[in-house]
């Protein structure tokens, strides 16, 4: 169990920062107890609780690296997973605003290599996760699953089955030779059909459109201008990585190992940041500051791309999930792949954010998330 609170003072963590005036109000303590099953000798979770552009909460629990014990404080750099559609969507959303493209336009008029459809697919669609595209299962298996039965049927070096994760590897353009020839998995605007496969092609535009990689269109766009100097789209397996939080699960005798992607496509996911830079992106939200209209650009990303909803009843606005409760809206994202769990939360209504970096694969992030969130707004009518 994680050993971070002062009994002595019952009003600070170990190693956090805590905004004044919170401390009393018990919530770093009830978020403190949401993850204190997290050991510190293993993996574990940046966690960042954030109010008026502030934090309320910043810190970490677990290491960041388990081969020389360092612990994660809250400054380290994580890999974010599905969270980065959202910073994919703002750069897509730039481009129209620069007038290079139609959003309402098909997809094929901005990328003739991929297979002709029987319907026109739009970028907004693919935002909007209703293009019909499918997922990783149409090209071969993973950690989230088989393939599918109509999946490519794509070979690793050595013959067998081809593996999505860390032991087999494509390049970004080989990868996307493959992604080119697969056919809609259903008619689009039918339903919510979750697309990472869209959002790597929404990659493939911006590098076609702009004639820079999504790397160095949203570097140059999006955070050199706001400050992120920790936030990039990582598309190089084997670059050096400042202050990273290494991935890790447990093996089937409970032992941790490493576990590290070595596919570094992007656009679905591949944005590494850290607490600070996702505080000034958060920050961004209430007071807009990309675009020709930023306000209007704005609205436009917190816009539903469809009324179709998920699963679990939420419409999807830009890489956004709208989840309402209680007459609350909130706009959240969660994001999984190979030693990374990852969640961004904001409330609008009330000016709070919450946010999660793990690098535990292992870690239930949604339960830790609701249970935070919770405490998260039963805290909303105290420090104000």
């Amino acid at each position: 169990m994680s050993m971070r609170l002062i009994t002595a003072t019952g009003a600070c963590l170990l190693g956090a920062f805590v905004l004044p005036g919170f401390a009393q109000t018990g919530l770093p303590q009830d978020i403190d107890t949401v993850f204190e099953h997290i050991a510190d000798d293993g993996p574990g979770c940046s966690v960042g609780v954030a109010r008026d552009g502030q934090w309320i909460l910043k810190t970490g629990y677990g290491l960041a690296n388990m081969e020389l014990n360092v612990p994660l404080d809250g400054s380290h750099v994580h890999r974010m997973a599905s969270v980065s559609k959202q910073f994919t969507a703002m750069a897509v959303l730039l481009l129209a605003d620069e007038g290079k493209i139609d959003l309402h336009a098909d997809i094929r008029e901005y990328l003739p290599k991929l297979k002709p459809f029987d319907s026109k697919v739009s970028i907004n669609a693919m935002l909007g996760h209703v293009s019909g595209m499918g997922d990783y299962d149409l090209v071969a298996g993973s950690y989230e699953g088989p393939k599918a039965e109509n999946a490519l049927n794509l070979k690793s070096a050595a013959g067998g089955e081809f593996r999505l994760g860390n032991e087999d590897y494509l390049t970004i353009d080989e990868f996307y030779a493959l992604v080119a020839q697969l056919p809609l998995a259903q008619a689009p605007q039918q339903n919510f059909l979750y697309s990472n496969l869209a959002y790597f092609l929404l990659s493939m535009l911006v590098e076609e459109v702009s004639g820079e990689t999504l790397r160095e269109y949203a570097h140059r766009r999006i955070f050199k201008p706001l400050g992120m100097h920790n936030t990039f789209f990582s598309d190089d397996p084997v670059e050096i990585v400042a202050h990273r939080a290494d991935g890790y699960k447990k093996n089937d005798a409970g032992e941790y190992i490493n576990d590290m992607t070595n596919l570094f496509w992007v656009g679905d996911g591949g944005l590494h940041t850290n607490l600070d830079d996702l505080l000034i992106w958060d920050a961004h939200f209430y007071e807009p500051q990309l675009g020709k209209d930023p306000d209007a650009l704005m609205a436009l990303m917190n816009t539903p791309n469809s009324q179709h909803r998920d699963d679990d009843n939420r419409l999807y606005a830009n890489g956004q999930f709208l989840n309402d409760e209680h007459g609350i809206t909130t706009f959240e994202h969660s994001g999984g792949w190979l030693g990374t769990s990852t969640y961004y939360a904001r409330i609008p209504s009330k000016h709070r954010s919450l946010m999660m970096m793990c690098n535990d694969a292992g870690l239930d992030v949604s339960a830790l998330a609701e249970e935070s969130l919770k405490h998260l707004l039963d805290s909303s009518t105290h420090a104000q």
